[in-house]
């Protein structure tokens, strides 16, 4: 089989922080090992040395990926590659990826894979467009980009039950027929972060860790995050927030200043440690390491974290609200609701090493399904 793997990239002067980019270098050695032929399309080039690549233009804004891609290089493209399958991991661009196929007279099966979901759903049913791609009124644009791109896809991919949940809802609203496209194909786990709890040393309850190692944007629910830190200052924790982005592109801070503000409020405040991995994965294992239990982001439309499975690689257990995939996923002894329940479950496991040692085991546990070689072959028999 011919992949030609089509990914956008928002942030490629810290690919470290792009999770989409970090995904497709995971799984495009996993699908060569399964025997693919996998040639990626993007600003920089994911993969291994078995894997082609073609540089494409970074987009510049998150609204231009989604509104400004480029037919002429697809038909060139594929024309070129001359694939089986071509992955949309922006599936706005699906119906100019069809209308590139038609033009080079391919037969390629269009699948397009939903990294990220412009809306969220609330528990009573209610649709809400993503804050973070609604500047100037486009949030309903990006939403009917998506449906259409739903519409021209051959296969529909996403993350977890939650996101098919909400797919499938969208989809409904919006008269697109997904038929039998759908299938749930989760994000592969980074094998260089995965430590066993039972080799790691033991850690001490003095001034214990806490790890917060999201982007720190405004529609991430980072506001909640601040709060809870506050609240967190009297108690025997410390946190640790990481710095993912660092300095960003003009066109990205004109659109959103929110991660620097963020940044800049948790700097100030006690027992509030700010650091970076400079888009070192070893030195963001070791800060990993080095913490008790981590912090899931306060995202509403929280399909899927990758953030969330690298702590729990680690063996780190996660505290969350119920939010979203966050719900579905993290042992639900670890969820909170009010700000008093996530101190109090951050105590704890900062405290009482028994709790700690049983979800740190039940947290290594829950990635195991996530390992490169098994996700490729779900890809896979979602493409067949």
């Amino acid at each position: 089989m011919r992949v030609l793997y089509l990914l956008n990239i928002s942030n490629p002067d810290r690919l470290s922080a792009d999770s989409g980019w970090i995904f497709a270098d995971l799984l495009a050695p996993a699908l060569a090992d399964a025997g693919a032929e996998v040639t990626v399309a993007a600003p920089a080039a994911a993969g291994d040395v078995r894997c082609g690549f073609h540089r494409t233009k970074v987009p510049g804004t998150k609204y231009r990926a989604r509104f400004s891609t480029d037919i002429d290089e697809l038909v060139a493209l594929i024309r070129a590659e001359r694939p089986d399958v071509v992955v949309a991991n922006q599936i706005e661009e699906a119906p100019a990826i069809r209308t590139a196929l038609l033009e080079a007279g391919s037969d390629a099966l269009l699948a397009g894979y939903c990294h990220y979901l412009p809306f969220s759903f609330t528990g009573g049913g209610q649709l809400l467009l993503d804050p973070s791609l609604n500047d100037a009124g486009l949030g309903r644009p990006v939403l009917l980009a998506f449906a259409a791109g739903l519409a021209a896809c051959d296969r529909v991919m996403v993350h977890s039950s939650t996101a098919a949940s909400w797919v499938s809802a969208a989809a409904v609203r919006t008269t697109v027929d997904l038929d039998e496209k759908l299938r749930v194909v989760p994000a592969p786990r980074d094998e260089r972060l995965v430590r066993d709890p039972a080799t790691a040393p033991p850690a001490s309850g003095d001034g214990a860790i806490g790890i917060y190692n999201h982007r720190l944007y405004a529609h991430y629910g980072t506001d909640q995050f601040v709060n809870l830190a506050r609240g967190l200052a009297a108690s025997t924790v410390r946190l640790r927030v990481m710095d993912l982005f660092g300095k960003r592109r003009a066109e990205r801070t004109g659109l959103d200043d929110s991660p620097e503000k963020m940044r800049d409020q948790l700097a100030a405040m006690p027992h509030v440690e700010i650091v970076s991995d400079r888009g070192d994965r070893v030195r963001y294992k070791n800060l990993l390491a080095g913490a008790r239990f981590g912090i899931a982001p306060f995202r509403p439309g929280c399909p899927w974290s990758m953030s969330v499975i690298d702590c729990e690689g680690m063996g780190l257990p996660v505290i969350s609200p119920r939010l979203g995939w966050l719900a579905e996923h993290i042992d639900p002894e670890l969820c909170f609701a009010t700000p008093e329940e996530a101190v109090a479950l951050a105590e704890r496991l900062a405290t009482d090493d028994e709790f700690h040692a049983l979800h740190a085991k039940r947290a290594y546990a829950s990635t195991a399904d996530f390992a490169p070689a098994l996700v490729a072959d779900r890809y896979l028999e979602a493409l067949s």
